[in-house]
C-alpha cells in the first residue's frame, strides 16, 4: 500500500510522475525476475531434475507465463484508456505473483523463523514498486483515489491469501518443485508486463531522460533486496 504515496503528492507535471513511476516499476519487475525469481526457481527445482531438465522446465513455464500475460492483455484489449488497462493487468498479474509469495513466506517461516523474517522484509521492499505500478495508472486514468486504493489493496491482500490457503489447504502438499514452477510462470508474466506494457507506455510520454534514468534506478534498486 506504500506504493500509493505518489498519488497524494502535489506535482505540477503529472506526465513526468507517470513516466517516472512506470519506468521505475518496469526496471524493478525485470530486475526481480532476472536476479531473484529465476535463480530461486532454478534452485527449488534442482533436487528433482538434472541440469538440462531444470533449464527445459524453467524455460517452458517462463514461456507459458509470457503467453498467459499476453492472454490477460488481450482480454482487456477493448479498454480504450491505456493507463487504466495497464493498472488492471498489473493488478491481476501481481495477484498471481503475490499468492505464491504468500505460500513461500508461510512455508519458509514454519521451518526457519529467522529466514522467514528476512524473506518477508525482502518481499516488503519490492512490493512497494509493485503498488506504484498499480496505483499510479489507476489513479491518473480515473482520478479516483478510492479505485487506486481498491486495486492496490486487492493485489497486496493476495499475499495474505496465499498464506491462508497454505495454512488451511495446501501445507502438507506443497513442495519445492511446485513453488519453483509457479516462480517460473511469474518470471514470464512479470517480464512481459515490464517490457511489453510498462516500458512502452512510459516511452509514449516522450521524455527519454526520465524513462532511462528511472528504469535504471528501479533495476539497480532491487539488487539490494533480492
Amino acid at each position: 500500500m506504500l506504493g500509493m504515496i505518489p498519488i497524494f503528492l502535489k506535482i505540477k507535471n503529472k506526465d513526468n510522475i507517470i513516466n517516472a513511476s512506470l519506468s521505475f516499476a518496469s526496471g524493478v519487475m525485470l530486475s526481480v525476475s532476472i536476479f531473484s525469481l529465476l535463480p530461486e526457481s532454478l534452485d527449488l527445482l534442482g533436487n528433482k531434475y538434472n541440469s538440462k531438465g531444470i533449464l527445459v522446465v524453467v524455460l517452458l513455464f517462463v514461456i507459458i507465463g509470457i503467453f498467459l500475460a499476453s492472454f490477460i492483455d488481450k482480454i482487456f484489449k477493448n479498454i480504450d484508456n491505456r493507463l487504466y488497462k495497464l493498472g488492471i493487468i498489473n493488478c491481476i498479474a501481481l495477484m498471481l505473483h503475490n499468492i505464491p509469495e504468500g505460500i513461500l513466506t508461510f512455508s519458509t517461516t514454519t521451518v526457519n523463523v529467522s529466514l522467514g523474517i528476512t524473506l518477508a522484509l525482502s518481499i516488503l521492499f519490492h512490493n512497494i514498486p509493485e503498488g506504484i505500478s498499480i496505483s499510479i495508472p489507476i489513479y491518473y486514468s480515473t482520478n479516483s483515489k478510492f479505485k487506486a486504493f481498491l486495486y492496490t489493496f486487492i493485489s497486496g491482500f493476495s499475499e495474505i491469501l496465499g498464506a491462508v490457503i497454505t495454512y488451511v489447504f495446501l501445507y502438507k502438499y506443497i513442495d519445492n518443485s511446485f513453488i519453483g514452477v509457479v516462480l517460473s510462470l511469474t518470471v514470464g508474466i512479470m517480464s512481459y508486463i515490464s517490457l511489453q506494457e510498462l516500458l512502452p507506455t512510459a516511452i509514449k510520454y516522450k521524455n527519454k531522460k526520465i524513462t532511462i534514468l528511472f528504469f535504471i534506478i528501479g533495476f539497480i534498486f532491487m539488487l539490494f533486496f533480492k
